[in-house]
């Protein structure tokens, strides 16, 4: 198992129950291009080098935002750690771990260290708790019900399938 190493303080966390076991949630989300059929915010996931520490794609969001994605720290059948950021801009440091729950179970866990918008410390602690936080949990929430989505149906997402971002 690969050591972790996160930024910063406690992060933006959601878990979702997949309602499948680890090995299929793990078969979706360790799938090359994965996000355009989950991420309901996402248009096109184009890979570069997949999978492993070190693989790398982007995510091209229906808003026309670009941000890549380097893989830190690859588990199999548990997760990853990676950094997201547009070009040229500092990363956020983002995990996802699949826990079992049952035979027939498991969670999904996407926790974001959210890069500083400002370097002013109480500015950037009053954004975080009431801004970049909500934000961030409804973002993550959309996401992790898309992978529910998708595992136990099959389909694609649509876009703002869980509402708008």
């Amino acid at each position: 198992m690969g050591t972790e190493s996160t930024p910063g303080p406690r992060p933006v966390r959601v878990v979702r129950k997949m309602g499948a076991p680890v090995d299929e949630v793990w078969a979706v989300i360790s799938t090359p291009g994965h996000l355009e059929a989950v991420h309901p915010f996402c248009e096109r996931n184009p890979v570069s080098s997949w999978p492993g520490t070190g693989s790398i794609d982007e995510v091209r969001y229906r808003s026309g935002w670009i941000y890549r994605r380097t893989f830190t720290n690859w588990i199999d059948g548990v997760g990853y750690d990676l950094d997201i950021g547009a070009e040229g801009e500092p990363s956020s440091h983002v995990s996802w771990r699949i826990t079992p729950s049952g035979d027939n179970d498991c969670q999904l866990a996407i926790s974001v260290w959210p890069r500083p918008l400002t370097e002013v410390p109480v500015l950037r602690s009053l954004l975080r708790l009431f801004v970049v936080g909500p934000m961030m949990r409804r973002y993550l929430r959309s996401v992790t019900e898309g992978v529910h989505w998708f595992v136990t149906t099959g389909e694609p997402v649509t876009a703002n399938q869980f509402g708008s971002h």
